[in-house]
């Protein structure tokens, strides 16, 4: 495709961004891969285009994902006719995405379970609510429209009882305490989420259940559900949790990825109104490292 510049002064990669359906990135990686020309030369990222301009570039090919069902291992621990509760490994992605178009618990739902609510689309049918790929623990499933808005709803308005276990850095001061503080994407690192006065409300509780020196178990319950709440809330109060590869230091537990499990999992029934609460145990290297702590302390 062809765009002619009309106003000077901005770099080639922003130019293009601005003035194409490419992003940022695209524009780059286009830029790397010399598939752009001003003017029929190649030119860096950082070139300042001038009026008149003529740039050349082409549109990336669509992905075209496509969802299959897989017959994946998958621990369901609850199931009815509008509802499945699932406890989802460490190390699996919930939904399937450009980086992960397979092998995620979406494929392994659509095997086993089948009859999932088209709230989301095709990319997260049932999904509810996410954990991190490197979160263990429980998550709602809904198999009907009607109970998929019932519980999201639920969840909106905090009444469904989230609680997580983690192995965090450092010995905390309190046995309990709240952290309020608003998350939103870090301005310095757009893979990270950060504490930031832009940022949307964000409430967790903790208790303190174990101490080791070192590190702590905590019980943490989630009030809100932003993106990697509780990794950030520790982080920020200088206690991250262990193994953490994106807010925690490098040296920590051996792990493969942080040590952080959604325990506890309560709802209200979006059928029958019935206060249910699920509790599964920590997987097996969660544990191990519990043991390990102990005796060593």
């Amino acid at each position: 495709m062809e765009i002619k510049v009309v106003e000077s002064g901005q770099r080639l990669d922003k130019t293009l961004a601005d003035l194409s359906p490419l992003s940022r990135r695209q524009a780059n990686d286009q830029i790397k891969q010399d598939l752009v020309r001003v003017n029929g030369s190649r030119k860096k990222a950082k070139y300042t285009v001038q009026a008149g301009d003529v740039i050349t570039f082409e549109l990336p090919k669509e992905e075209i994902l496509e969802y299959q069902a897989q017959d994946l291992p998958l621990d369901i621990i609850y199931e009815d006719d509008v509802l499945a509760i699932i406890n989802k490994p460490q190390g699996m992605v919930v939904h399937p995405s450009a980086g992960h178009p397979s092998e995620t618990m979406v494929n392994a739902l659509m095997f086993h379970v089948k009859d999932l609510s088209s709230i989301n689309g095709v990319v997260r049918p049932g999904i509810v609510h996410r954990i991190d790929k490197d979160t263990s623990g429980l998550l709602m499933v809904a198999k009907t429209n009607v109970a998929h808005k019932i519980l999201a709803e639920e969840l909106k308005a905090k009444k469904s009882l989230r609680k997580y276990l983690a192995i965090v850095h450092g010995n905390l001061p309190n046995d309990r305490g709240l952290i309020e503080a608003p998350i939103g994407r870090s301005e310095k690192d757009r893979k990270k989420q950060a504490v930031t006065a832009k940022g949307k409300e964000a409430t967790t509780r903790f208790t303190v259940l174990e101490r080791f020196g070192d590190y702590t178990l905590v019980e943490l319950q989630l009030e809100t559900g932003r993106t990697h709440q509780i990794r950030v809330h520790m982080a920020y109060i200088g206690h991250p949790v262990a193994g953490d590869p994106l807010y925690g230091p490098r040296k920590t537990l051996f792990g493969h990825g942080q040590f952080l499990h959604a325990q506890t999992l309560g709802l209200t029934h979006p059928k029958t109104g019935e206060e249910m609460v699920f509790t599964v145990e920590a997987p097996d290297l969660f544990q191990k490292t519990l043991q390990q702590l102990r005796q060593k302390r």
